[in-house]
């Protein structure tokens, strides 16, 4: 694809989301269940679409939320509802809606005091900690589309575990959902918000002290405070804009927050890199305004609007790739978490760079290899046997230090202040860390692409036998394995990774975007990269001519 003429600069007003039109949209649209792309439809981060394309309507979240009623009724699931929302404008009404069903259904919901907003992983911790006093089981919602462009809503649902749901939930919540669509909405118990916000059973917490008092837990808070790190931070106007403040008081830490706006239409943004406003921290383009700050804080940090995710700027290489960091971390967490299980392994995607691998082999631990989705590490770091989980896309948690859990859910605020933590312990920051690794497993060349997909295109990726691919060489090099199930756990990975000595790349439909994605590395420079990109390309083509497509 190639990048935007705008991309880097600050969006202009006509870029800008009209949203007192989006919300009645929300209201006024209604979707058609007979089109596949207005029904409910849970990816590996859950319902997600603009109220515009009838993909994010209220009839939506009323059937959704009717929906989890039932699924956790029916699991004996009985203890509150932990509900959050992030900073999209699409949020605020479908907390609405959320409330009013819940509230009809007897469920007993808790939300941030003063209406406030909650990052996905408070929402997981708050879960975990309920269930650890071994009462009733409570589970959790969070409404966001992640990094989503500003149109786009987000509803995810989190069960007792803390984690993303596995597709053996979302798939019964989904298709529960889209039957109450198809019947009108019958089914579906709601009060007004008005009397639902009143009863008992939906109660106003504080999320922010239980998780930022928690943090030492988890993290070296008193080796940062001594070091006195000078940290810079761009909340993206996300959830967890109030939390940075909390965070520098209660450890007395030198934290300056950039940029303390939160406007719907995230008009402070730069453009991504095909010319859209999308809150990716791990874009060079996106983040910008915060790139350009790096040489004033020892780290600078960004979450995007839910604070799954995270953003690392630093002095020496300015943002991280989030390969880069997640190498890091690693090498740095299991050299320094003496409480952490001896057995326990590392966890990746399949699209996580190689060099994961190495530093891996270089710790003497086990690697996991698995599918694209956080739902892969859930069962790991909830009984440590995976310490770290880590994707691709900026997105991470780890075991607190004496080795329990601390949330199943990727965690962007610990990521972030993580990367204070290495340079207050090592004198270095993580971009000067990863130079060390080049220098001794060698330098890769990582990229991704998107192409657009059909359905029926995106049906065939996900669903690719080994048999279809003939190639037996690949940019040079013979094919040493052709993946369409995980190393780690067998799972299927709804694509294909072909894998050679020294490269590899990996195809995939996307679960919520009409495209699909093709990962590639390779450990002999960028000419070797256009080389696999090239014969990637043609074995997508191949695969898809084989089935008529």
């Amino acid at each position: 694809m190639a990048i935007h003429p705008l991309a880097g600069k600050p969006a202009q007003a006509e870029q800008l989301a009209n949203i007192p039109r989006l919300v009645a949209d929300y209201y006024l649209l209604s979707p058609d269940v007979s089109i596949r792309e207005q029904q409910v439809a849970f990816g590996t981060s859950g319902h997600r679409g603009s109220s515009s394309q009838r993909a994010f309507n209220e009839n939506h979240i009323l059937a959704v939320s009717q929906a989890i009623a039932e699924y956790r009724l029916a699991q004996g699931t009985t203890g509150p509802l932990y509900i959050g929302k992030d900073t999209h404008a699409l949020s605020e009404p479908a907390f609405c809606s959320a409330i009013e069903v819940f509230a009809a259904n007897g469920v007993e919901v808790r939300y941030q005091e003063g209406l406030g907003y909650t990052p996905t992983p408070v929402i997981s911790h708050a879960i975990l900690a309920y269930n650890r006093l071994g009462k009733e089981q409570a589970d959790g919602v969070v409404i966001t589309p992640s990094h989503n462009p500003p149109e786009d809503g987000g509803f995810k649902y989190n069960p007792p575990n803390g984690g993303p749901a596995d597709s053996d939930v979302t798939k019964v919540v989904q298709d529960r959902a889209n039957e109450i669509l198809a019947n009108g909405l019958k089914e579906v118990k709601r009060l007004s918000y008005d009397q639902a916000i009143k009863l008992p059973s939906i109660v106003a917490i504080d999320y922010i002290k239980p998780y930022v008092d928690d943090l030492a837990n988890v993290l070296d808070m008193d080796a940062i405070a001594k070091a006195k790190v000078k940290i810079g931070v761009d909340p993206l106007g996300g959830s967890g804009i109030a939390y940075w403040p909390v965070i520098a008081e209660t450890y007395g830490l030198d934290i300056e927050v950039v940029n303390d706006r939160v406007d719907p239409t995230f008009s402070f943004m730069t453009l991504d890199k095909d010319g859209k406003i999308r809150m990716d921290c791990s874009s060079p383009y996106a983040m910008a305004s915060l790139i350009a700050l790096k040489d004033k804080f020892d780290v600078a940090v960004a979450n995007d609007p839910d604070y799954d995710r995270h953003g690392i700027v630093t002095r020496s290489s300015g943002l991280l790739n989030p390969n880069h960091y997640l190498a890091v971390a690693i090498n740095y967490l299991y050299s320094h978490r003496k409480g952490w299980p001896a057995e326990a392994a590392i966890g990746k995607t399949l699209v996580s760079s190689s060099m994961i691998d190495r530093v891996a082999g270089s710790l003497g631990r086990e690697l996991k290899e698995v599918p694209v989705g956080f739902k892969w590490f859930v069962d790991g770091l909830f009984d440590g046997s995976i310490a770290f989980g880590g994707e691709e896309s900026a997105g991470a948690s780890f075991l607190r230090k004496d080795g329990g859990v601390w949330s199943t859910d990727k965690d962007g605020i610990i990521l972030a202040l993580l990367a204070a933590e290495i340079i207050a312990v090592t004198g270095k920051d993580p971009g000067q860390h990863y130079q060390g690794f080049v220098s001794q497993f060698g330098e890769p060349c990582y990229k991704r692409i998107d192409a657009p997909a059909t359905i029926e295109q995106k049906a065939v990726l996900s669903a690719l036998d080994p048999a279809m691919v003939e190639a037996e060489s690949l940019a040079g090099e013979k094919i040493i394995a052709k993946l369409t199930s995980a190393p780690g756990n067998g799972a299927a990975i709804g694509g294909l990774k072909v894998v050679t000595e020294n490269g590899w790349f990996a195809a995939r439909p996307s679960g919520t975007e009409a495209i699909y994605k093709i990962y590639m590395e390779s450990f002999k420079g960028e000419e070797h990269l256009v080389q696999i990109e090239q014969e990637a390309q043609t074995i997508v083509s191949a695969a898809l001519a084989k089935a008529g497509l």
